[in-house]
């Protein structure tokens, strides 16, 4: 027995883990010197002292109702599985440790016995071989993204290559369009001496005519003749500035000097005047009834507006004979602006319809009517410049309407 008691003395005081006794209080009862040495105390000097005093004083509280909760239902495990166990040395420092109850009982009562195991040095270094880990991983997925971004660069400089060859064939079909292009600019400009000059020759005749024949009208019988002469010279001068004006304005969208400057203006009050404008060039017997309903106030370009309108009523006064009505409605909803121009004149062929708002186009139709050719296709580039659309319809003989249709923003 003897032999015995000296067996488990030794295993207590030569065993590498820590051993605690303590008492159903928590008061330590034996302390072998692994466990002092982990805590950095001396001999017997945490005997009888709270267990609480090898713990950080956060936990402290919560370990006496762990403590008190064990008593009642003991049985040998393991600490704080699953998480991190602190103990602290007696200059305050923190260490990591795991412990293990064992809970026994003499007739002096019931004691635990915790057995304990510095793992600060191990949870260290185990810190330091994930942080190593992770750099490993770091390094391979920057390994790899490298390894992409290469493959990605060589794919780009693929890409260039071709690109450059396409751009290759390319500019030599530009080359090949900008000849075309000179090509039909050469003939524009064919086409526009030839119109200009054919344009301008009977206005000027007829100014030229006018001009001479009131010489012989100086009595005041004469005082029709002369009016009549005068008519002629005022309605041969608004033909020559019609012209001059399809002119520069075609000049002008060409050289992309039209800019639109949306502003708000009072589109009713625009429309009016421009209508009533248009009642006093037109023929005799014709009538602009103007029609307005929707919101006065808009914000788009006001001049394209007017121009555009000016030019679509002088062709319906124009393509339209004496005594017949020509109607312009105007509607603005909440989403755009909608305007019908409705003559009653001489219409469109169908063979002509597709070309209507080509440049230097004239229908068949057109007779001895004045025209360059260019005011439809002005309008609709004017009409394009505010994002909106034109289109028409028309019966040879009977009439036409034009559609504008554009979007209020």
């Amino acid at each position: 027995m003897q032999r015995e008691i000296e067996m488990l003395d030794a295993l207590f005081e030569y065993a590498t883990e820590g051993i605690i006794v303590s008492d159903s209080k928590g008061v330590l009862r034996m302390v072998n010197p692994s466990a002092e040495r982990i805590f950095g105390y001396s001999n017997d000097e945490l005997n009888g002292k709270s267990i609480e005093v090898l713990l950080p004083s956060r936990y402290k509280d919560k370990h006496v109702v762990h403590r008190d909760n064990y008593i009642e239902k003991p049985s040998p495990r393991s600490m704080g599985i699953g998480r991190d166990l602190y103990g602290k040395r007696k200059d305050g420092t923190e260490i990591l440790v795991e412990i293990s109850l064992s809970p026994f009982t003499t007739k002096d009562g019931s004691f635990i016995m915790s057995f304990i195991v510095d793992i600060t040095e191990r949870k260290r270094n185990e810190s330091e071989l994930r942080i190593a880990h992770e750099s490993l991983k770091q390094t391979s997925e920057a390994l790899s993204s490298l390894n992409t971004e290469l493959e990605e660069k060589v794919r780009e400089r693929t890409d260039e290559l071709a690109e450059a060859i396409q751009k290759l064939a390319e500019s030599k079909q530009e080359v090949m369009r900008a000849l075309e292009k000179e090509i039909e600019l050469n003939e524009l400009k064919s086409r526009f001496i030839t119109t200009a000059s054919h344009e301008f020759r009977t206005p000027l005749g007829t100014i030229l005519s006018s001009a001479s024949l009131l010489l012989r009208y100086e009595l005041p019988a004469d005082k029709d003749k002369r009016k009549k002469h005068i008519d002629r010279i005022k309605s041969s001068v608004n033909n020559l500035t019609e012209i001059l004006n399809d002119f520069l304005s075609i000049e002008k969208l060409e050289e992309g000097i039209v800019r639109v400057k949306p502003q708000i203006f009072d589109l009713k009050q625009l429309t009016k005047e421009i209508t009533e404008d248009m009642q006093t060039i037109s023929k005799n017997g014709q009538t602009l009834a103007w029609k307005f309903s929707g919101n006065t106030e808009i914000l788009l370009d006001p001049q394209l507006m007017k121009n555009a309108l000016i030019n679509l009523i002088s062709n319906a006064i124009k393509y339209s004979p004496e005594n017949k009505n020509i109607d312009v409605n105007i509607e603005v909803s909440k989403s755009k602006v909608a305007i019908e121009i409705i003559d009653q004149g001489i219409g469109i062929p169908s063979e002509d319809k597709l070309h209507v708002f080509e440049r230097f186009y004239r229908a068949k139709n057109c007779g001895n009517v004045q025209g360059t050719g260019l005011g439809l296709n002005i309008v609709k580039k004017y009409i394009e410049l505010m994002n909106g659309k034109i289109s028409f319809k028309s019966e040879f003989g009977i009439g036409t309407t034009f559609f504008v249709d554009i979007p209020l923003s």
